[in-house]
């Protein structure tokens, strides 16, 4: 009896063990890795806060979660593009899997890194005039996103735009920063079409958020009738300080991105660059899921955007025409 009570007791003992070691193998499921995703931006965060949100809302619409399956490390320049070489190296250090590069300095500063990891970039003027890739195509690097179509040719529409606006005048401010990749195909294309428009172009340049005060200084002493932003971070990043300056001198005044006529800029024409950081989402996903940056072919903007802000209009005095109105995709009143 003894002998048959203690099989019964061992047997009891190797269920309950067998019970614990397969709970245990339930409940050890493989851990997903979480992806780290570095971020890095030639501008604010206070300025870039859309566009990232953007990006992210991107992310969360292919099935990705902060903190569940990825992580994002976001680093800002603030304006300061010799900041960004540094950022990176720390987001590389870090040991992220992906990097998502804004605008064409910060992918400038990724492709100098000479970066293991895949760069995707959102927001780029003209990534191949820049050398970042060898097609639009076939990037053939580790490196492709989202560009903005703005190089050879754009640039003349905001000088044609911003001369139908003011018909009378015949000289505009024209604020570049010699840094950006491509400047000197915008002050070429904007100088061919102010000839051709009668108009005379005066060029400033600010090269970092401490000179730009000097240079908007010296635009007020110039006394043009408009003013005209070519792109760049650093004056994305201060916009708000650029479209106060005009308004108080009651200059008209045009930019690439919709954000600046949000702020109180009077006009703005070209890409939604929220929606490129959207689309970078998808770069990203596949990357993830494969694909090689190589091979994925860069996307341009297909539409480009009319704003016109008739409160700043009205702030500086300005009546704009019926025909320019009539043209605008969209009115801020």
């Amino acid at each position: 009896m003894k002998k048959q009570r203690c099989r019964k007791t061992n047997a009891v003992m190797m269920l309950a063990s067998v019970f614990l070691l397969s709970s245990r193998f339930v409940n050890a499921q493989p851990v997903k890795k979480l992806i780290k995703i570095g971020v890095v931006a030639a501008s604010s965060a206070a300025a870039g806060t859309r566009n990232l949100e953007a990006f992210r809302q991107g992310l969360r619409d292919l099935g990705y979660r902060e903190g569940e399956n990825i992580h994002i490390e976001a680093r800002w320049a603030d304006g300061w593009n010799e900041r960004l070489p540094g950022l990176i190296a720390e987001l590389t250090q870090l040991n992220v899997d992906l990097m998502l590069v804004s605008g064409a300095t910060a992918a400038l500063a990724a492709k100098n890194a000479k970066l293991n990891v895949p760069v995707v970039f959102a927001a780029v003027t003209d990534p191949f005039e820049h050398g970042l890739i060898e097609s639009l195509a076939r990037p053939g690097r580790n490196m492709t996103g989202t560009a903005l179509a703005v190089g050879e040719g754009f640039s003349g529409k905001w000088v044609e735009l911003l001369k139908e606006t003011v018909p009378k005048v015949t000289s505009f401010a024209a604020l570049f920063n010699p840094t950006h990749p491509v400047s000197k195909v915008f002050l070429r294309e904007s100088e061919a079409a102010a000839k051709a428009f009668s108009v005379r172009l005066h060029f400033f340049e600010a090269r970092d958020p401490g000179q730009l005060d000097l240079t908007l200084s010296n635009i007020a002493k110039e006394r043009t009738g408009a003013l005209l932003v070519l792109p760049d971070p650093l004056f994305f990043s201060q916009r708000k300080v650029i479209v106060d300056f005009a308004t108080r001198r009651h200059l008209p005044s045009i930019f690439l991105f919709r954000e600046f006529a949000e702020a109180g800029g009077l006009m703005s024409y070209g890409p939604n660059i929220a929606d490129s950081y959207r689309r970078a989402a998808m770069y990203v996903d596949k990357i993830l899921k494969g694909a090689k940056p190589a091979d994925l072919p860069v996307e341009q903007p297909t539409r480009f955007e009319f704003v016109i802000n008739l409160t700043a209009a009205k702030q500086i005095g300005l009546t704009v025409p019926p025909n320019v109105l009539a043209r605008a995709d969209r009115v801020i009143r």
